[in-house]
């Protein structure tokens, strides 16, 4: 595995459930297109999962 991923948010998160909007919004992203690098651990990773369909994942 890779010390750091970067997530970029390639989907809105109008329309969506509440608990998928605090996710995204925990991971740090905050605006469409937007990328951030976070640590690859196990909490990381389940939060990504939960919110696969949403953002969009490079290992670095």
């Amino acid at each position: 595995m890779a010390n750091k991923l970067a997530i970029t948010l390639t989907r809105s998160v109008i329309g969506r459930p509440e608990d998928q909007r605090v996710t995204v919004r925990t991971l740090g992203l905050r605006k469409l297109n937007q990328t951030v690098v976070q640590d690859d651990n196990p909490a990381i990773r389940g939060m990504i999962n939960k919110v696969a369909h949403l953002v969009t994942v490079k290992e670095q």
